[in-house]
């Protein structure tokens, strides 16, 4: 199209499906109008006015919004591709399933227009979220709770392991806690990877059933070198009728089996035994750990603490 709109007044229009691609807008207004579906391609957008605009399916990409007020926008399935939405304003932005990522993101502004103390941040997804945990309390009280009460789960939905998986989760719950349960039947993709080591980070403790291991160990060893809480391993032997030998855990797990924050194995020879010490044998000791890693956090904490103040003193004397 390549028109020259600059601060073109287009408010409560319907440009629904229009090809826009290459058109410069600077300055134009599009509040409370329809552009879904618009085609907006390496359209210039700057300082653009798109307050309560709906952007639902429309395409973005490699567009200029610079400077563009975006105040309760609807970005739904848009894409982003490269564009340019550094110093935006996106208070009360609805972002849901960009496709593609924008080129330049710095500096949103997540704050109404006119608040003297504004708020920005670099990432257009997590922009609605970092202002609710900034300014609902209620939102912090469940990420707090969560971290209280939440504990991870991991091993195989094969039939014999799934009633293991289902018993520890029933059991956790009886105690009040929020079981979470991952299914690693089948090799974990990036995004389950990713996904995973999130909810550990969140997690109280991890339970991770390492008998007949399958996408566990790539699973595991994500977990405890990068997320500090306790985890526990739990594992069933059997007897090999073949070998005439008792079943192992995978050999690579003493490795992770190293650091500090992995409990000892917790053998069980049936679900049984597992269930009848639930308490004294997996909760009694991921809680004791959890205590164990606290301390040390406090004590890192108050030598960081002791260091800088030493620091500081040792400068004003000089």
């Amino acid at each position: 199209m390549n028109s020259d709109l600059r601060r073109a007044t287009l408010d409560d229009a319907t440009l629904y499906q229009a090809h826009c691609s290459g058109s410069d807008f600077s300055g134009a207004s599009f509040n409370s109008t329809n552009l879904k579906e618009t085609n907006f391609s390496d359209a210039k957008l700057c300082n653009a006015a798109l307050i309560s605009a709906d952007l639902f399916d429309a395409d973005l990409s490699n567009a200029d919004l610079s400077g563009a007020n975006l105040t309760g926008a609807r970005l739904v399935r848009t894409k982003v591709c490269n564009a340019n939405f550094e110093e935006c304003i996106v208070y009360g932005t609805s972002v849901w399933d960009l496709e593609g990522v924008p080129d330049k993101q710095q500096n949103l502004i997540i704050t109404p227009v006119g608040e003297p103390n504004s708020i920005t941040v670099d990432d257009l997804e997590i922009a609605q979220f970092i202002y609710l945990l900034l300014r609902n309390e209620k939102i912090r009280n469940v990420i707090d709770n969560m971290v209280q009460r939440a504990v991870l789960i991991l091993g195989r939905f094969t039939p014999e392991r799934e009633l293991v998986l289902n018993a520890i989760r029933e059991e956790l719950r009886k105690s009040n806690y929020l079981p979470i349960l991952f299914d690693f039947e089948k090799p974990s993709s990036r995004n389950i990877l990713e996904s995973v080591s999130t909810i550990a980070h969140l997690s109280r403790f991890v339970i991770a059933d390492i008998t007949e291991p399958q996408a566990i160990p790539g699973e595991l060893t994500h977990i405890v070198k990068n997320v500090r809480v306790p985890i526990l391993p739990i594992f069933q032997p059997k007897f090999d009728e073949n070998t005439k030998s008792v079943t192992n855990e995978w050999g690579m797990f003493w490795d992770l089996a190293e650091e500090d924050h992995v409990l000892g194995i917790y053998d069980y020879p049936d679900l049984a035994t597992l269930l009848a010490n639930f308490k004294r044998d997996i909760l009694t000791p991921a809680e004791e750990e959890v205590e164990k890693i606290s301390i040390r956090r406090q004590v890192k904490q108050k030598k960081k603490t002791k260091t800088r103040s030493r620091r500081s003193q040792k400068f004003l004397e000089q």
